[in-house]
């Protein structure tokens, strides 16, 4: 790489002008379709081989930071990469830019959907919906599995925590905990099976020449100050919204409840956006009742078929609580403050830990402990994954559950006269076309969701 330039890059902007800057985010906002997998993948074509702000290994680094922080990966990913080449004002752009679209989508579904989703029409394209979003869960679950379940031990992992959150429903923050402690133990052991995998893309050869280099602009070196007062205005943004609603409202109004819960889901959302939905489907729909299960499904799939990050789906939950239950406020009014609470809570804590911790993280490159950890992590979200993919089938595939409740074990089995063919046959359809027919996510979603129209036409739903 041509290093002539690279402190001086580093240090004045990179040649990066603030509005090219915000194109460039917008478009990724634009085209951030497609889970995790697909936003980090649209992310690496602009940022590394189109426009090369950023190295190979440099994007792979700032990866590896984010996957190690709750939240969502790949928004922290644009925050994280903003932050690097424009400081805060950049890192608030990116991350900003990347859900908001998100946002509005999320919103402006949610009406239609409070306002109609009873009606044949709205129901029938949901229906549709559902189908093609548990092939999506399942595909999910198989790519996470080729990259994590690399030996036995991983392989182990992920059935155990499939067994202890599906059987006896264990909590997932336990689940990532405890599968934390075992990687870092093992890798500290010396053990092989927790070692680093190497990145796909990686290698020395892979490095790109780039506009920032490898050089550290001097806002990414720690300084314990500047960490007190941002952490002090980010925690101060967060929390003071979750108190005022304590004191005024007290614990048992929704707003209160929303704000509660997505705030300590925003401390354990470890693994990705999927594995986090198992936990919130777990709590949404079986601890506060927000929403049924198939309305939990319905909203999975509006995040699948917009912007942004699949966690989005969180402003649906909380719309729909609050919509429910408006505490003497219109129901469409309560809703949107409901949705937007959420993510609210969900969202600020990201630039918190990246404004704040990305720095001293810096220092933790190459650490074997935490990167047996983090291989640990992903190999127990590949259970949950698979607990997901299985708790949205059974609420799919079947019109009627019976709960067990049979001291340890705790799970939802199916009623086999129960199950939904159509359904069945639209979810076989759609899985043939995402594993067979290698067809786009967009593509699978559309057309089941037509099919789910020319069912209820055709009157066989």
């Amino acid at each position: 790489m041509d290093t002539r330039n690279v402190q001086a890059g580093a240090d004045a902007g990179h040649g990066i002008s603030f509005n090219d800057a915000f194109r460039v985010w917008l478009r990724v906002a634009c085209l951030s379709f497609g889970g995790p997998a697909g936003q980090i993948a649209v992310m690496h074509r602009i940022l590394v081989e189109e426009k090369k702000w950023i190295s190979e290994g440099r994007f792979l680094h700032a990866l590896n930071y984010c996957m190690l922080l709750p939240g969502p990966e790949a928004q922290q990913l644009a925050t994280y990469v903003g932050w690097l080449m424009h400081r805060t004002a950049g890192g608030l752009m990116a991350g900003g830019l990347f859900i908001l679209p998100g946002i509005i989508a999320i919103m402006g579904l949610s009406y239609i959907y409070a306002a109609y989703g009873n009606v044949s029409f709205v129901e029938a394209l949901f229906f549709g919906l559902k189908a093609a979003v548990l092939a999506i869960v399942v595909e999910a679950v198989v790519r996470v599995g080729k990259r994590a379940l690399k030996n036995r031990i991983m392989i182990a992992l992920a059935g155990i925590a499939f067994v202890a959150i599906f059987f006896f429903a264990v909590p997932f923050p336990i689940i990532i905990i405890a599968a934390g402690l075992i990687g870092y133990a093992g890798a500290r052991s010396g053990r092989p099976e927790f070692a680093p995998a190497g990145h796909g893309h990686g290698g020395s050869s892979a490095v790109i020449d780039s506009m920032l280099g490898e050089a550290v602009p001097e806002h990414v070196r720690p300084d314990t100050a500047r960490a007190i007062r941002v952490g002090a205005l980010w925690l101060a943004l967060w929390l003071v919204p979750v108190a005022a609603l304590l004191l005024v409202l007290g614990q048992g109004s929704v707003f209160s409840q929303i704000a509660l819960f997505f705030s300590k889901m925003a401390l354990v959302t470890f693994g990705g956006a999927y594995a986090v939905l198992a936990y919130v489907a777990q709590q949404a729909v079986e601890h506060y009742h927000w929403l049924k299960p198939h309305e939990m499904l319905d909203g999975l799939g509006m995040a699948e078929t917009t912007p942004g990050p699949l966690i989005m789906v969180l402003q649906f939950v909380g719309f729909m609580a609050a919509y429910r239950d408006p505490s003497g406020l219109s129901p469409m009014l309560a809703a949107t403050l409901g949705g937007l609470l959420a993510t609210w809570v969900t969202f600020t804590p990201c630039f918190l830990w990246i404004f704040v911790g990305a720095p001293y993280i810096e220092r933790l490159r190459g650490n074997t402990g935490l990167a047996g950890a983090l291989g640990a992590i992903t190999a127990a979200v590949v259970g949950v994954i698979l607990n997901l993919s299985i708790w949205f089938a059974l609420h799919t595939l079947f019109r009627e559950t019976v709960p067990v409740h049979a001291f340890p074990l705790d799970f939802d089995r199916p009623v086999l006269g129960s199950i939904d063919v159509p359904a069945l046959l639209l979810s076989i359809a759609a899985a043939t076309a995402i594993f067979r027919f290698r067809l786009g996510m967009l593509t699978v979603l559309a057309a089941s969701c037509a099919a789910g129209v020319a069912l209820r036409l055709a009157g066989v739903i």
